[in-house]
């Protein structure tokens, strides 16, 4: 299948042969993704801070190539850039964390690191990427946010304040970049089957995909160029409308029916490869920090 992306004839590119590189591309959505472009003809590079289960990752992949990648340092990316070479065609910004919990039981450092991977790493990489893009008056950028940047939900009010930031940075790229031959595209995930949501109890109220599900969005915006699209398409335009006709105490009872507080009680038993892979890299990012003082 031969993808084309660009806003006008003038500037058409097939994807076949298109240099795409996916942060957090290791695992989940980065790695369905991954998998997904290199069928369409991609060059696809996985950029993850765990290089060795990326290199795993990528060998599952034709043509597929992995490189260490911070996203919440600027250096990192430099190196990065350094050693893929070429022009990026496509950016797919997906690295995020998903610690759950008590929001008064959260350590400063993993705060400091859903936000400085959920939001900063996202704009280093537009920063990274975009200004060749523009030079060559075409370019795709993609940010993973997620429905929690729509929906607050108990148990993720810092991912959920990184999810609504890393959807207004992306609608506001958008416009800044308009008429430049870049598009910046908003993805929102509803519950993911991956990982991150181990150990929570999904469907209910949410509905639940697939990172298939979610790749197979991210590669169709090439095509549709929406500013935002949920996975499943129906449920952001869904919440727009409870948004706006919904009074909140008629909502506050649909939540309690659908138990929306689940989060509040995980199985960490289910969750702890996760939550011990999280510890370490807030562990590593705050003597990062303390070091770069």
């Amino acid at each position: 299948m031969a993808l084309f992306f660009g806003p006008s004839d003038r500037h058409l590119t097939r994807l076949d042969g298109a240099l795409v590189v996916i942060t957090g591309g290791a695992r989940g959505i980065g790695a369905a993704t991954g998998r997904l472009f290199a069928q369409h003809g991609a060059r696809v590079v996985l950029a993850d801070v765990d290089l060795d289960v990326a290199e795993a990752t990528a060998a599952t992949i034709p043509g597929a190539r992995a490189v260490r990648l911070d996203v919440t340092d600027r250096d990192s990316w430099r190196s990065a850039l350094t050693e893929i070479g070429g022009d990026i065609d496509v950016l797919v910004n997906n690295a995020g964390v998903m610690p759950l919990g008590h929001f008064e039981e959260e350590s400063e450092r993993t705060t400091d690191l859903i936000l400085d991977v959920n939001i900063r790493g996202m704009l280093n990489g537009m920063r990274a990427a975009i200004p060749g893009m523009v030079a060559r008056g075409r370019g795709h950028v993609v940010n993973v946010a997620s429905m929690a940047g729509m929906i607050p939900i108990p148990g993720m009010v810092t991912y959920n304040a990184s999810k609504y930031g890393a959807l207004g940075a992306s609608l506001g790229a958008r416009r800044e970049y308009d008429g430049t031959g870049v598009a910046v595209c908003a993805i929102l995930p509803s519950a993911v089957r991956t990982e991150l949501s181990s150990g929570a109890q999904l469907g209910g109220g949410m509905p639940t995909v697939d990172p298939e599900d979610v790749a197979a969005a991210i590669v169709d915006t090439l095509r549709t160029r929406a500013a935002r699209t949920s996975v499943p398409k129906w449920v952001a335009p869904g919440w727009s409308l409870v948004e706006a006709f919904v009074p909140e105490p008629i909502e506050r009872l649909a939540r309690r029916l659908v138990d929306d507080r689940r989060t509040l009680d995980l199985d960490a038993a289910a969750r702890k490869a996760y939550t011990d892979r999280i510890d370490r890299h807030a562990a590593d990012h705050a003597l990062d920090e303390e070091a770069a003082r």
